[in-house]
């Protein structure tokens, strides 16, 4: 995500909630408001891709739901981020309410702009480790790297992809094959989910 501070000092969720409108882009982050400038289209394109096949995937086997870009976190009365992609387990439901969601979600997922990098990869790794967050992933289209990070203990450990693969573990049976990610040509829905059921049910 791209943004810029516009708002320093010390703003709450609630004024967060009232300064920003439904259409616009921005995160709360240890009290100060970063705003998202307008998204290049390949970033776009990529977050709606990653969105909707982890929120079908999702909902097929029934283990939750998923939310893009627009959507808040309340992790404390400080913290506000809004993911690029965000995955809440089932038996977490409870936690979304109305306007945002109060809480961590379970998988956070953001795809880094040369202007969010330094947040993507330390502010937002320390509040969503923080905030017992079980997988971080940063996803950064310039550099074509995708860093996954996983819960082990009170601390984020890197897991590697393996053969190209990342599998996770929260959202069980879901995995990206990396290359996906920078293709210009990503594969469909229709071409990738029977594959992941199908492994998901042992067939």
């Amino acid at each position: 995500m791209s943004a810029t501070a516009i708002r320093t000092g010390h703003y709450t969720f609630d004024d967060f909630l009232l300064l920003i409108k439904e259409h616009e882009k921005a995160d709360l982050l240890d009290g100060v408001i970063y705003m998202a400038s307008p998204e290049s289209t390949d970033d776009n394109e990529l977050g709606g891709w990653l969105y909707r096949l982890m929120s079908e995937f999702a909902k097929e086997t029934n283990q939750g739901k998923c939310y893009f870009s627009r959507v808040a976190f309340r992790i404390t009365d400080k913290r506000g981020p809004e993911p690029d992609v965000a995955f809440v387990a089932k038996e977490r439901l409870r936690i979304v309410e109305r306007g945002f969601v109060d809480g961590p979600p379970d998988i956070a997922v953001e795809i880094v702009s040369p202007d969010s990098a330094q947040r993507d990869y330390d502010l937002k790794m320390n509040i969503y480790e923080a905030a017992g967050v079980k997988e971080y992933w940063v996803i950064d289209p310039d550099e074509q790297r995708a860093t996954f990070l996983r819960r082990h203990g009170e601390r984020f450990v890197e897991v590697k992809p393996q053969d190209g693969r990342y599998e996770s573990q929260v959202l069980v049976g879901f995995f990206l094959e990396i290359a996906w990610l920078w293709s210009k040509e990503r594969p469909s829905l229709m071409a990738v989910l029977p594959g992941m059921l199908r492994g998901r049910d042992g067939t």
